[in-house]
């Protein structure tokens, strides 16, 4: 059995493989698409911020309105991919989405800076942020666990389950 340790829970990538590909087949996953929404759905986010601080700095207050348009939109969005029932998943799911986007840029503006090595690092992060948020999607991993997980500094071994389930040249 190929497991990998997240935590203190055991995962059986096979196991989880065979579920996705169940998901896929009954219509109920289509991860290529999800994995485009996911990348709309970080765009959101950051226009949220820009509006945000746009009316910050310009004191006008009709940026906070688009705001809050935009704002309505991804959580449209958002719903299709997480529940808003269980535990705290849709603002986990909706703080990872940001942090990737925004460690993306960070890694962005270090590559065009000829700082690669410290680029290399950052866009490792935001892969790994947005394992994580696939791994909330896919309920791989309880997401009460994760302050504890993240506590205990435990590694991480989503990335290689996200990779093999998460293709987005895969249509």
């Amino acid at each position: 059995m190929n497991t990998n340790v997240v935590g203190k829970n055991e995962i059986d990538i096979q196991e989880l493989i065979k579920r996705v590909e169940k998901m896929k087949q009954s219509g109920t996953a289509d991860l290529s698409t999800e994995e485009d929404l996911s990348i709309a759905i970080m765009n959101l986010i950051s226009l949220e911020e820009h509006f945000f601080f746009t009316a910050a700095k310009t004191g006008k207050p009709d940026y906070f309105d688009l705001l809050g348009r935009t704002r309505a939109i991804r959580k449209k969005l958002l719903a299709k991919l997480l529940d808003k029932n269980e535990g705290e998943t849709w603002c986990i799911g909706k703080h990872l989405l940001a942090t990737t986007m925004r460690l993306m840029e960070v890694g962005t503006k270090l590559w065009s800076d000829n700082r690669r090595s410290e680029a290399e690092a950052v866009f490792g992060q935001a892969e790994e942020t947005y394992a994580l948020f696939w791994a909330v999607r896919l309920k791989v991993v309880d997401a009460a666990a994760f302050k504890t997980m993240a506590a205990a500094e435990q590694p991480w071994t989503l990335k290689d389950i996200v990779n093999k389930l998460v293709d987005c040249c895969d249509e």
